[in-house]
């Protein structure tokens, strides 16, 4: 049976400066209104925001989009322009952002 489900998962990790917990503070809200208005995105299978518990001002967003397609689409959206120019001034580094492909337990044979 080919009924896989296709699934593209992102990464972003943005951090705060370590010694500027106002930032981290906006930061937060910014991401937090990124991820409600993602979820309505057309092809969002579902979107994460996770604090670090190791280092603070760090923050993970994980994503799973149904199709390659759907993911570009959103990361050329108003929704992530407007985050990303919401986080100017809020960020130690520039954002780690990685694409995944799932791997399903039936191609591990």
């Amino acid at each position: 049976m080919d009924d896989e489900i296709e699934l593209v998962i992102v990464t972003m990790v943005l951090e705060a400066p370590h010694d500027d917990g106002l930032a981290a503070e906006r930061l937060v809200s910014v991401l937090s209104k990124y991820v409600v208005l993602t979820r309505m995105d057309t092809g969002c299978r579902n979107v994460d925001l996770c604090s670090s518990v190791l280092r603070a001002g760090r923050f993970v967003v994980v994503q799973k989009w149904a199709s390659p397609e759907a993911q570009r689409a959103h990361f050329d959206s108003p929704v992530m322009v407007e985050m990303a120019e919401s986080c100017r001034g809020l960020l130690a580094s520039p954002p780690q952002i990685d694409l995944l492909e799932s791997i399903s337990a039936h191609d591990l044979r």
